[in-house]
């Protein structure tokens, strides 16, 4: 697999929640087109990591570089309005809106990005429909299998053609089948549309199925 240039760098990432001292001096680099996968123990810091990357939270030191955006020195509008763009987040629980459709979740940040509604949905359809959903469209959460609801949070998270994709242990609440489909997913969307990920998951099985693997323990990146 050949890699385009670093698209995210974070330098020296130090956080701290009281007299915790969570991160202890991280640094990562993600190219474009390549998947990470982040793996260590409960506590090790991989969540506030990834948090930290993906803007839901700012470090106390260090910096963080998005497609040449420091991106760690923006707040409020600016900031939301650049992750809305740059950055698609996969959760474990879904966090699908049950009150609407599988369609309709799949629109929300792009009607947030304030993108025309028609090209939104055309997308929104396009990506379902790659995601082997195109009969669910109509389907709310309650109606879909576990498995179904992943991969609308995944066509969610593609809506806005995001930089990059952060999944937090997106196979934690699937079966071993439907967790390997998952990783499979993200190495088919990779090699479609040179889609970057950076997965946080316990299990080494299904990271080894990324590019490379980051291994954290205590705070700090040891491989």
């Amino acid at each position: 697999m050949v890699y385009f240039r670093q698209m995210l760098t974070a330098s020296n990432i130090e956080k701290f929640y009281g007299k915790l001292h969570v991160l202890k001096g991280v640094n990562i680099s993600i190219a474009r087109g390549e998947i990470v996968s982040i793996v260590g123990s409960s506590g090790a810091g991989k969540s506030t990591l990834l948090h930290i990357l993906g803007t839901l939270d700012g470090p106390d030191k260090g910096q963080v570089m998005l497609e040449d955006q420091r991106v760690d020195q923006l707040s409020g509008k600016s900031l939301a309005k650049f992750r809305n763009r740059h950055i698609g987040f996969v959760f474990q629980f879904h966090h699908l809106l049950p009150e609407f459709t599988a369609l309709e979740n799949v629109c929300i940040p792009g009607w947030i990005s304030g993108t025309g509604k028609k090209v939104v949905e055309d997308r929104a359809r396009e990506l379902l429909l790659n995601l082997g959903l195109g009969g669910r469209l109509e389907n709310k959460p309650h109606q879909l299998s576990g498995g179904e609801q992943q991969r609308v949070a995944v066509a969610r998270s593609l809506i806005n053609k995001p930089s990059i994709v952060m999944a937090d242990e997106p196979t934690g609440n699937l079966d071993s089948e439907n967790g390997r489909e998952l990783h499979k997913l993200f190495i088919e969307l990779r090699d479609k549309f040179q889609q970057s990920f950076l997965i946080v998951t316990h299990n080494e099985e299904l990271a080894k199925m990324s590019d490379r693997i980051v291994h954290m323990k205590d705070g700090r990146i040891i491989s």
